[in-house]
C-alpha cells in the first residue's frame, strides 16, 4: 500500500502547485490522486476521508468543467470573494456538519479517530467546493485542514500522506498569496465573474 501511497502523495503535490498557478490542468492529476487516496484511507480505517475522495471525484469534475468555462469567457481563471455574510455560514455549516459526521462515525463505525477525521473531511469539502467555485478563502480554509491532517496522519503512521500534507501547509501558503494578488489585479482591470 506504501507504493500506492507515495504515488497519490506526489500527484497531489503537482496537483495543488497547478491549482495555485490557477492552471485548469490541475484537475487530471487531481482525479487520479483521489482515486488512489481512496484506497489508502480505506486501509487505514479512516472511512471519512476514504468517502471524501469519492465526493472529490465528482467536484474535480465540476471544477474542470467550472474553470474551463470561466478561462474561455474571460480569458483568465477569475478569483472570486465570499461576503462576510457567507463566510459565517460556510464556518457554521462546517461545524454543525463536523460535529454530526464525527457522531454518526464514532457510534456506527470502528472508525479511527471519527470526530479529528471528520474535520479533515468536511473542512476539505469546503475547502474543494470553494477552490472550484474560485473562491480565495478555499486557501486559508486549506492551510487549516491541512495543519489538523498533519497531526491525523502521523498519529496514524501514514508517513508519505504526512509529508505530503506538510509540504501542501506550505504550497496553500503560497497559493493564498497569488490568489489575492490575482484577485488585486483583476479588481483593477475590472474583470468579474
Amino acid at each position: 500500500m506504501e507504493l500506492i501511497e507515495v504515488v497519490a502523495a506526489l500527484l497531489v503535490v503537482v496537483n495543488v502547485a497547478l491549482v495555485a498557478r490557477r492552471s485548469v490542468w490541475n484537475y487530471p492529476f487531481g482525479i487520479v490522486a483521489v482515486l488512489l487516496y481512496g484506497c489508502v484511507f480505506l486501509g487505514a480505517r479512516l472511512y471519512s476521508d476514504a468517502l471524501l475522495q469519492l465526493f472529490f471525484l465528482v467536484l474535480n469534475g465540476y471544477g474542470w468543467w467550472n474553470w474551463q468555462r470561466n478561462r474561455e469567457q474571460a480569458g483568465t481563471v477569475v478569483v472570486t470573494q465570499l461576503s462576510a455574510r457567507a463566510r459565517l455560514a460556510w464556518a457554521g455549516g462546517i461545524a454543525v456538519a463536523t460535529w454530526g459526521w464525527g457522531t454518526l462515525m464514532h457510534r456506527y463505525t470502528d472508525a479511527s479517530l471519527p470526530w479529528w477525521d471528520a474535520g479533515v473531511a468536511i473542512g476539505s469539502v469546503a475547502a474543494q467546493v470553494m477552490m472550484a467555485r474560485r473562491q480565495w478563502e478555499n486557501w486559508v480554509l486549506w492551510i487549516a485542514v491541512d495543519v489538523a491532517s498533519v497531526g491525523l496522519y502521523s498519529a496514524k503512521a501514514l508517513w508519505p500522506t504526512t509529508a505530503v500534507y506538510s509540504l501542501l501547509t506550505g504550497l496553500a501558503i503560497w497559493g493564498l498569496g497569488d490568489w489575492l494578488r490575482a484577485r488585486s489585479l483583476q479588481r483593477k482591470k475590472g474583470l468579474r465573474a
